[in-house]
Protein backbone atom coordinates (compact mmCIF):
# COMPACT_ATOMS: atom_id res chain seq x y z
CA UNK A 1 0.00 0.00 0.00
CA UNK A 2 1.42 3.38 -1.06
CA UNK A 3 0.74 5.39 2.07
CA UNK A 4 1.14 8.75 0.18
CA UNK A 5 3.76 10.62 2.42
CA UNK A 6 6.35 10.89 -0.34
CA UNK A 7 8.06 14.02 0.11
CA UNK A 8 6.24 14.90 3.54
CA UNK A 9 8.25 16.49 5.97
CA UNK A 10 8.09 14.26 9.44
CA UNK A 11 9.86 15.48 12.78
CA UNK A 12 9.77 12.61 15.15
CA UNK A 13 11.16 13.99 18.50
CA UNK A 14 13.21 11.93 20.87
CA UNK A 15 14.34 9.79 18.16
CA UNK A 16 18.03 8.91 18.55
CA UNK A 17 16.91 5.10 20.01
CA UNK A 18 13.83 2.78 21.02
CA UNK A 19 10.22 3.81 19.83
CA UNK A 20 10.95 7.20 18.74
CA UNK A 21 14.04 5.58 16.20
CA UNK A 22 11.43 3.30 14.76
CA UNK A 23 8.75 5.77 13.80
CA UNK A 24 11.72 7.90 12.38
CA UNK A 25 12.78 4.41 10.22
CA UNK A 26 9.21 3.68 8.89
CA UNK A 27 8.52 7.50 7.98
CA UNK A 28 11.53 7.46 5.86
CA UNK A 29 11.18 4.22 4.24
CA UNK A 30 8.23 5.59 3.22
CA UNK A 31 9.33 8.48 1.21
CA UNK A 32 9.42 11.40 4.28
CA UNK A 33 12.32 13.51 4.78
CA UNK A 34 12.74 13.26 8.74
CA UNK A 35 14.12 15.14 10.75
CA UNK A 36 15.51 13.51 14.37
CA UNK A 37 16.11 15.04 17.46
CA UNK A 38 17.95 14.05 21.32
CA UNK A 39 20.32 15.55 23.35
CA UNK A 40 23.25 14.05 22.33
CA UNK A 41 25.25 14.68 19.01
CA UNK A 42 26.88 11.20 18.93
CA UNK A 43 23.83 9.47 19.71
CA UNK A 44 22.09 10.93 16.96
CA UNK A 45 24.61 10.27 14.53
CA UNK A 46 24.49 6.60 15.01
CA UNK A 47 21.04 6.83 14.36
CA UNK A 48 21.45 8.71 11.35
CA UNK A 49 23.45 6.15 10.07
CA UNK A 50 20.71 3.40 11.13
CA UNK A 51 17.88 5.19 9.19
CA UNK A 52 20.27 5.82 6.08
CA UNK A 53 20.81 2.22 5.99
CA UNK A 54 17.59 0.82 6.63
CA UNK A 55 16.30 3.21 4.19
CA UNK A 56 18.89 4.37 1.44
CA UNK A 57 17.62 8.19 3.30
CA UNK A 58 19.90 10.01 5.11
CA UNK A 59 17.18 12.09 8.16
CA UNK A 60 18.08 15.55 9.39
CA UNK A 61 19.63 16.06 12.76
CA UNK A 62 18.86 18.32 15.63
CA UNK A 63 20.77 18.16 18.92
CA UNK A 64 17.78 19.82 21.21
CA UNK A 65 16.37 19.59 24.71
CA UNK A 66 12.88 18.94 24.64
CA UNK A 67 12.55 19.60 28.29
CA UNK A 68 14.00 23.14 27.21
CA UNK A 69 12.17 26.28 26.18
CA UNK A 70 14.83 26.95 24.00
CA UNK A 71 15.29 23.60 22.75
CA UNK A 72 11.75 23.68 21.64
CA UNK A 73 12.55 26.76 19.82
CA UNK A 74 15.91 25.30 18.31
CA UNK A 75 13.65 22.18 17.15
CA UNK A 76 11.22 24.79 16.05
CA UNK A 77 13.80 27.19 14.09
CA UNK A 78 15.50 23.45 12.34
CA UNK A 79 12.18 22.50 10.84
CA UNK A 80 9.41 25.03 10.86
CA UNK A 81 6.55 23.18 8.85
CA UNK A 82 6.87 19.50 9.15
CA UNK A 83 3.54 17.52 7.91
CA UNK A 84 4.06 15.25 10.44
CA UNK A 85 4.95 15.50 14.12
CA UNK A 86 5.50 12.50 16.53
CA UNK A 87 6.01 13.68 19.70
CA UNK A 88 8.04 11.84 22.39
CA UNK A 89 10.14 11.48 24.92
CA UNK A 90 11.33 9.87 28.41
CA UNK A 91 9.28 9.06 30.95
CA UNK A 92 9.51 9.68 34.49
CA UNK A 93 10.56 6.79 36.98
CA UNK A 94 8.69 4.86 38.19
CA UNK A 95 7.62 4.90 42.19
CA UNK A 96 4.67 5.94 44.47
CA UNK A 97 3.48 9.35 45.31
CA UNK A 98 5.65 9.55 48.52
CA UNK A 99 8.57 9.24 46.46
CA UNK A 100 8.27 12.09 44.49
CA UNK A 101 9.66 15.47 45.04
CA UNK A 102 7.73 18.93 43.78
CA UNK A 103 10.83 18.82 41.67
CA UNK A 104 10.14 15.40 40.13
CA UNK A 105 6.47 16.80 39.16
CA UNK A 106 7.82 19.17 37.41
CA UNK A 107 9.84 17.72 35.47
CA UNK A 108 7.65 15.31 34.21
CA UNK A 109 5.08 18.14 33.11
CA UNK A 110 7.42 19.92 31.40
CA UNK A 111 9.03 17.10 29.70
CA UNK A 112 5.73 14.78 29.01
CA UNK A 113 3.02 17.58 28.93
CA UNK A 114 4.01 21.21 28.24
CA UNK A 115 7.06 19.80 25.35
CA UNK A 116 4.22 18.28 23.36
CA UNK A 117 1.50 20.57 24.21
CA UNK A 118 3.82 23.53 23.21
CA UNK A 119 4.63 21.65 19.66
CA UNK A 120 1.02 20.71 18.74
CA UNK A 121 0.19 24.45 19.67
CA UNK A 122 2.89 25.78 17.40
CA UNK A 123 2.62 23.70 14.37
CA UNK A 124 -1.32 22.93 14.27
CA UNK A 125 -2.08 26.53 12.37
CA UNK A 126 0.74 25.54 9.96
CA UNK A 127 -0.89 22.13 9.13
CA UNK A 128 -4.63 23.75 9.13
CA UNK A 129 -3.31 26.38 6.60
CA UNK A 130 -1.71 23.58 4.40
CA UNK A 131 -4.45 21.26 4.67
CA UNK A 132 -2.53 18.34 5.88
CA UNK A 133 -0.90 17.41 9.20
CA UNK A 134 -0.81 14.48 11.21
CA UNK A 135 0.34 14.35 15.12
CA UNK A 136 0.95 11.31 16.71
CA UNK A 137 1.95 11.50 20.66
CA UNK A 138 3.84 8.42 22.45
CA UNK A 139 2.55 8.17 25.57
CA UNK A 140 1.42 5.17 27.24
CA UNK A 141 -0.56 2.03 28.32
CA UNK A 142 -0.64 3.07 31.68
CA UNK A 143 -2.66 6.44 30.41
CA UNK A 144 -5.89 3.99 30.49
CA UNK A 145 -5.02 1.47 32.79
CA UNK A 146 -1.77 3.09 35.06
CA UNK A 147 -0.25 0.35 37.49
CA UNK A 148 0.55 1.54 41.38
CA UNK A 149 3.95 2.17 40.38
CA UNK A 150 3.56 4.58 37.09
CA UNK A 151 1.03 7.20 38.74
CA UNK A 152 3.40 10.19 37.49
CA UNK A 153 4.08 8.79 34.07
CA UNK A 154 0.01 8.32 33.64
CA UNK A 155 -1.18 11.65 35.28
CA UNK A 156 1.18 14.04 32.85
CA UNK A 157 0.45 11.86 29.96
CA UNK A 158 -3.30 12.15 30.52
CA UNK A 159 -2.91 15.72 30.08
CA UNK A 160 -1.58 15.12 26.79
CA UNK A 161 -4.12 13.18 25.62
CA UNK A 162 -7.05 15.45 27.10
CA UNK A 163 -5.49 18.26 25.11
CA UNK A 164 -5.17 16.58 22.30
CA UNK A 165 -8.66 15.63 22.16
CA UNK A 166 -9.93 18.86 22.34
CA UNK A 167 -7.59 20.64 19.92
CA UNK A 168 -8.40 17.95 16.78
CA UNK A 169 -12.10 18.56 17.13
CA UNK A 170 -11.02 21.89 15.34
CA UNK A 171 -8.32 20.86 12.97
CA UNK A 172 -9.56 17.56 11.59
CA UNK A 173 -11.88 19.85 9.49
CA UNK A 174 -8.92 20.98 7.51
CA UNK A 175 -7.48 17.29 7.63
CA UNK A 176 -4.93 17.78 10.57
CA UNK A 177 -5.15 14.61 12.83
CA UNK A 178 -4.22 14.27 16.48
CA UNK A 179 -3.53 10.68 17.48
CA UNK A 180 -1.95 8.65 20.56
CA UNK A 181 -0.26 5.66 20.30
CA UNK A 182 -0.25 3.58 24.04
CA UNK A 183 2.96 1.54 24.13
CA UNK A 184 3.05 -1.30 26.50
CA UNK A 185 6.55 -3.70 26.76
CA UNK A 186 8.22 -3.02 23.79
CA UNK A 187 12.16 -4.01 23.80
CA UNK A 188 13.72 -1.14 23.93
CA UNK A 189 16.73 0.41 26.05
CA UNK A 190 13.46 1.49 28.78
CA UNK A 191 12.40 -2.11 28.93
CA UNK A 192 16.04 -3.17 29.52
CA UNK A 193 16.75 -0.81 31.93
CA UNK A 194 12.87 -1.64 33.62
CA UNK A 195 14.61 -5.63 33.89
CA UNK A 196 18.09 -4.22 34.55
CA UNK A 197 15.94 -2.45 37.71
CA UNK A 198 14.08 -5.58 38.85
CA UNK A 199 16.88 -7.97 38.48
CA UNK A 200 18.94 -5.57 41.38
CA UNK A 201 15.23 -5.61 43.53
CA UNK A 202 14.26 -9.28 42.99
CA UNK A 203 18.21 -10.88 43.37
CA UNK A 204 17.56 -12.84 39.53
CA UNK A 205 19.22 -12.30 36.57
CA UNK A 206 18.28 -10.11 33.98
CA UNK A 207 17.60 -12.44 31.78
CA UNK A 208 14.73 -14.07 34.20
CA UNK A 209 13.75 -10.37 34.56
CA UNK A 210 13.08 -9.76 31.19
CA UNK A 211 11.16 -12.85 30.90
CA UNK A 212 9.34 -12.06 34.01
CA UNK A 213 8.20 -8.60 32.22
CA UNK A 214 7.02 -10.80 29.00
CA UNK A 215 5.35 -12.80 30.91
CA UNK A 216 2.58 -10.07 32.16
CA UNK A 217 1.90 -9.44 28.57
CA UNK A 218 -1.27 -11.40 26.94
CA UNK A 219 0.80 -12.42 23.44
CA UNK A 220 3.95 -13.36 25.87
CA UNK A 221 6.38 -11.45 24.33
CA UNK A 222 7.68 -7.93 24.08
CA UNK A 223 6.70 -6.11 21.59
CA UNK A 224 9.39 -5.37 18.57
CA UNK A 225 9.98 -1.54 17.58
CA UNK A 226 8.90 -2.17 13.77
CA UNK A 227 5.54 -3.03 14.96
CA UNK A 228 5.44 0.30 16.48
CA UNK A 229 7.06 1.79 13.60
CA UNK A 230 4.93 0.54 11.18
CA UNK A 231 1.91 1.56 13.21
CA UNK A 232 2.87 5.19 13.59
CA UNK A 233 3.28 5.12 9.83
CA UNK A 234 -0.13 4.07 8.75
CA UNK A 235 -1.61 6.75 11.28
CA UNK A 236 0.50 9.42 9.39
CA UNK A 237 -0.10 8.13 6.16
CA UNK A 238 -3.27 9.90 3.34
CA UNK A 239 -5.65 7.11 3.99
CA UNK A 240 -5.62 7.71 8.15
CA UNK A 241 -7.72 11.41 7.49
CA UNK A 242 -10.56 10.24 9.01
CA UNK A 243 -8.60 8.79 12.81
CA UNK A 244 -9.02 11.21 14.88
CA UNK A 245 -8.91 11.81 18.63
CA UNK A 246 -8.38 8.06 19.15
CA UNK A 247 -5.63 5.99 21.55
CA UNK A 248 -4.23 2.73 20.10
CA UNK A 249 -3.09 0.70 22.27
CA UNK A 250 -0.20 -1.27 21.54
CA UNK A 251 0.49 -4.14 23.84
CA UNK A 252 -0.03 -7.43 22.28
CA UNK A 253 -3.49 -7.76 23.97
CA UNK A 254 -3.25 -7.21 27.33
CA UNK A 255 -5.62 -4.30 27.82
CA UNK A 256 -8.69 -5.48 29.75
CA UNK A 257 -11.16 -3.09 29.29
CA UNK A 258 -13.61 -3.02 26.21
CA UNK A 259 -13.20 0.61 25.31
Amino acid sequence: MDLGMAGKTALVCASSRGLGLACATALAREGCRVYINGRHADALEAAAQRIEAATGKRPQVVVADLNTEAGREALVAACPEPDILVNNNAGPEPGKIADWSREDWLAAVEGNMLAPIFLIKHYVPGMRARKFGRIVNITSAMVKSPSATMGLSAAVRAGVTALSKSVQRDSVVDNVTINNMLPERFDTDRQRYMADRMSKKEGITVAEAKQRIAATIAAKRLGDPEEFGDACAFLCSAQAGFISGQNLQLDGGSYAGLV
